[in-house]
């Protein structure tokens, strides 16, 4: 068996970003009125703010570190939340595949569409659909456990200074039954993360900042 070729290892890229800048932080933390967070080229959710953290309860509470994959074929929550999970299915797919196919010698994304093809028949088989379309509709329904039914707005933006990086952010229309399942979100988990870190000042200060 023969290595990576010459091209390719000079191709390779660095690890999936783990980590994010005080200034990206900042951003995400300043959109008050949305659920924001910033994912990796892993699907890997690194940082969220105080609303992002409500909406994506589910998928930051599951076992392990928190990526959208592994939530949506691996936990069974994610039919509930996901109203179209076969839309999400899809389209973590062929997230996965385009980034492989920019980066294939990436042993982490490897290992991880090792692992969800093990443990999920669904993903194996669209895997080997070799389907690489990613549509990009920019609007998406879910189940929340708290909120309920909620159809949301969400846009994508690329971090320029960090390549691999994305900001989700989701948002509701003003004045629908949506946003205002929203805004009970963001009281809800104000009055929820103060409950859980009173008097105790070292999980105030996690609360202040998380490390998902």
């Amino acid at each position: 068996m023969t290595g990576p070729s010459a091209g390719a290892v000079g191709r390779r890229r660095r690890p999936a970003t783990r980590t994010v800048r005080p200034v990206v932080q900042w951003m995400v933390d300043a959109m008050t009125g949305a659920a924001a967070f910033v994912v990796n080229s892993r699907q890997d959710i690194l940082v969220a703010n105080h609303l992002g953290r409500a909406f994506y309860a589910p998928v930051l509470e599951s076992p392990g570190p928190a990526n959208m994959a592994r939530f949506t074929y691996l936990d069974p929550r994610a039919r509930d939340f996901f109203t179209d999970w076969n839309r999400t299915a899809r389209e973590c797919v062929a997230a996965l595949r385009t980034q492989a196919g920019r980066d294939p010698l990436d042993r982490g994304l490897s290992d991880l569409i090792g692992e969800l093809s093990t443990q999920s028949e669904e993903f194996a088989a669209l895997w080997a659909a070799h389907d690489v379309r990613l549509h990009r509709k920019t609007e998406k329904n879910f189940n929340h456990p708290v909120a309920g039914e909620l159809t949301l707005r969400y846009e994508r933006l690329a971090v320029d200074g960090d390549p691999g990086l994305e900001i989700y952010a989701y948002v509701a229309e003003p004045g629908s039954r949506s946003a205002e399942a929203f805004a009970f979100l963001a009281s809800y988990e104000v009055h929820r993360a103060a409950s859980s870190r009173a008097g105790d000042p070292v999980a105030e200060h996690r609360a202040l900042r998380p490390q998902l």
